[in-house]
């Protein structure tokens, strides 16, 4: 199945850049690219693409703004966020309104395609340098982590799930069997009182 996708990001040469990236892919077809944000709406209406590779600062209207609307329209489109931020509030901002993954322009190679392909297998997805955004900024510091309810192998299932790895593969890295895995879940939403994966991220990323 090949995936159509519609590239949004306003520095040309960046963004053909990234389709000759993609069309190199042979399960990858790049089917619309523009550097307007106002135009992201209609084009999505004509191309109707499977995924979208969104830059987060455009002309017209954000990345921000925009993906929320493109998902009221139409919600089975996928978005991968790109972006020349790391910042926490950047990241929180775009995976609530709904973007499914987020890579940063200086990892937006091979890393842009791992997000592509771990989102259309139903996966959210974080590239490296944010994912260990926290860690690194409290190593800086020199703080501790806030207190969590969570025990410690909670702790150690919800910043693999906010990563992106599903209940088989955290089994494998923490040696426990996938049933574990599930009710661990569990009992991490329901002591955080959160229902999703997207909603676990945000929490994991403004604890760190």
């Amino acid at each position: 199945m090949t995936v159509r996708i519609l590239l949004v990001d306003d520095h040309k040469m960046f963004r053909q850049a990234l389709c000759n990236l993609l069309q190199s892919e042979s399960d990858l077809q790049v089917v619309g690219q523009t550097g307007d944000g106002l135009q992201v709406l209609k084009l999505a209406a004509a191309v109707t693409p499977d995924l979208v590779c969104m830059d987060i600062n455009l002309p017209g209207l954000g990345g921000i703004a925009i993906t929320r609307d493109l998902l009221a329209l139409f919600p089975a489109v996928k978005i991968v966020a790109l972006s020349a931020y790391v910042e926490k509030r950047h990241v929180q901002d775009m995976l609530a309104a709904g973007a499914h993954a987020y890579v940063t322009k200086t990892e937006a190679s091979d890393e842009l395609l791992h997000a592509i392909r771990a989102v259309c297998q139903g996966h959210r997805y974080l590239c490296p340098e944010v994912a260990h955004l926290g860690k690194r900024r409290m190593k800086e510091r020199g703080t501790e982590p806030r207190t969590s309810p969570l025990g410690p192998r909670e702790d150690q299932v919800l910043k693999l799930v906010a990563e992106g790895l599903t209940s088989a593969m955290i089994a494998e890295q923490l040696h426990i069997a996938p049933s574990t895995v599930e009710v661990h879940r569990r009992n991490i939403m329901r002591k955080l009182n959160l229902h999703s994966v997207a909603e676990l991220t945000r929490y994991v990323l403004s604890r760190e």
